[in-house]
């Protein structure tokens, strides 16, 4: 049986072992992506310095608790900092330069 509180606890990390404090799975849950593109919609920057921030305690966090299943560097940046990249529109744009002719 579930009870109301279950149902209004937001999808966030359960420390040390870096899943969802909701709905168990590895953190940042799909859920908890889709909070933080709204949460930080125009602050795409403060979004991967605030993600890159929970990579770092995570990879202290999971070593500590086991070395052997921390994953590997390129899972970790992927699971963290990878999907916001897909993501938000800023990083996918790309500036041209004006260009003129003589």
């Amino acid at each position: 049986m579930t009870t109301t509180d279950e149902h209004c606890r937001p999808h966030v990390p359960m420390r040390p072992l870096w899943l969802c404090r909701r709905c168990g799975q590895p953190w940042p849950c799909g859920a908890a992506k889709i909070v933080l593109l709204a949460e930080y919609q125009n602050a795409s920057v403060s979004l991967f310095l605030y993600l890159a921030g929970c990579l770092h305690k995570a990879i202290d966090d999971l070593h500590r608790l086991n070395p052997s299943v921390t994953g590997s560097a390129g899972d970790m940046y992927d699971r963290f900092l990878g999907w916001p990249a897909r993501h938000t529109r800023s990083y996918r744009l790309t500036a041209e330069t004006p260009h003129h002719e003589e």
